[in-house]
């Protein structure tokens, strides 16, 4: 058991940390266990989304739940399952333009030559 207070703390965090991750990892194998027991493409896009869902929050990397996905595909594909895609109907709302305000006119600006400095005189010995 830690005896400084920052290493107390630390120890609670990662505590709850690993539950979490431990919860999320479960939710990954019995999604894709459901999908391999029972192949449709309901169990497929949610063995997916929690793969995804893993990624975003840095528990796996990339890489591995593309791999994982591409399994889960594999096994999709012998079993004649088609995830189902859904078209986005984008509406487009017409936007209200802002009226421009007028500024008044503003006279140019005239470029004033640097003013010089008067010549130093040197002193003489």
């Amino acid at each position: 058991m830690p005896i400084i207070k920052s290493a107390v703390k630390r120890m609670k965090q990662t505590i709850v940390r690993r539950e979490r991750n431990v919860g999320i990892k479960r939710d990954i194998k019995t999604a894709t266990k459901a999908f391999i027991a029972k192949p449709s493409a309901t169990a497929l896009s949610k063995a997916q989304s929690e793969l995804d869902k893993a990624v975003k929050k840095g528990l796996i990397k990339k890489g591995t739940a593309a791999r994982r996905k591409a399994s889960l595909s594999r096994v999709a594909k012998a079993a004649n399952v088609k995830l189902a895609t859904t078209t986005k109907k984008t509406t487009t709302k017409p936007v209200a333009k802002k009226p421009v305000a007028k500024t008044p006119a503003k006279k140019p600006a005239t470029k004033k030559a640097p003013a010089k400095k008067p010549a130093t005189k040197k002193a003489a010995k």
